[in-house]
């Protein structure tokens, strides 16, 4: 420690950084052994998590003469973008054009994930912040539809959007999608959280409830819909629509790539290509918002 001489009298005492590092682990009361331990199965678990992705990277990198033999082997010895190339001029000799494709996958995606935070935000907002007749009800009919799954409610929706008439339309993906319980349940969980002496002090002021919602609700709650658009994102990325979209002009990327792959033993290394591809892009998104996540995650521990 440290004797800090003050210049009233009293002295003041400072730990040095290596005694508050020592403190710290006495404090929690683990010894070396345990820590490394704890490391290496934390290591373990790591390798056996990110082992398909390798797998799927090195696939997507080998020639034909490595993806067939056997016994398999995970990393590819001669690595080449051939597969790439194959799938890129399969994709091009299409009859609809691949910027067609990409333009559907981008309408989408973008309309669904983003109305699919808006809405669920809108709803869970009174739930959170308000009190009406069946308000409990209400959130509890929301919880027991998070306990059915797609399958379950498929030929539902296809009933409901065949009787709206928007069967072959892009509606016919991006209405399912704004009605998913998870969002408005997840909102409605991290609003609780904001303090009413916050929003009161806002009514005050003279705001009103639409300004309340967007400059105070939303950016507090931005790490709870910034996973909910992570979770949507993924659940729409593997929804070819093949229920629901019978025109190819309409019809996603995901779609137009899997029927690539499926073309037997000749475009094994464009299936590889595919599944690289589309593992890619849903892991890019999650990283992109995941570290606006971490930027905002304080606000997660306001009280009232």
């Amino acid at each position: 420690m440290v004797k800090v001489k003050n210049s009233e009298g009293p002295v003041i005492v400072k730990e040095t950084f290596f005694e508050r590092v020592f403190r710290r682990e006495k404090k929690l009361n683990r010894s070396r052994a345990g820590n490394t331990m704890m490391f290496f199965f934390m290591a373990l678990f790591g390798v056996f998590m990110v082992m398909p992705l390798i797998i799927v990277i090195n696939n997507a990198l080998k020639p034909l003469d490595e993806i067939f033999t056997y016994p398999p082997r995970i990393f590819v010895r001669n690595p080449t973008f051939e597969n790439f190339t194959d799938l890129f001029i399969s994709m091009s000799d299409t009859w609809v054009p691949f910027t067609r494709y990409i333009f559907n996958t981008t309408i989408i995606m973008g309309c669904g994930v983003v109305g699919h935070v808006v809405i669920a935000s809108f709803a869970a907002y009174p739930l959170a912040k308000h009190t009406f007749p069946g308000k409990k009800a209400l959130f509890t009919l929301v919880i027991l539809s998070l306990m059915f799954t797609y399958q379950v409610t498929q030929i539902p929706n296809y009933v409901i959007i065949s009787f709206l008439g928007f069967n072959n339309t892009y509606l016919a993906l991006i209405l399912p999608a704004w009605g998913y319980g998870l969002g408005l349940y997840l909102m409605k969980q991290f609003m609780e959280q904001i303090p009413d002496s916050l929003l009161e002090s806002a009514r005050m002021d003279g705001s009103g409830e639409v300004r309340v919602f967007w400059q105070i609700i939303m950016p507090n709650v931005k790490p709870a819909w910034l996973t909910l658009a992570i979770f949507q994102f993924q659940t729409m990325w593997g929804n070819t629509g093949y229920m629901f979209l019978r025109s190819e002009e309409l019809k996603p990327l995901q779609f137009a790539m899997q029927q690539i792959a499926a073309g037997g033993a000749r475009r094994a290394g464009e299936a590889m290509a595919v599944a690289f591809v589309l593992a890619a892009i849903p892991i890019t998104f999650f990283l992109i918002c995941q570290s606006s996540i971490l930027e905002t995650m304080t606000t997660s521990g306001m009280k009232d």
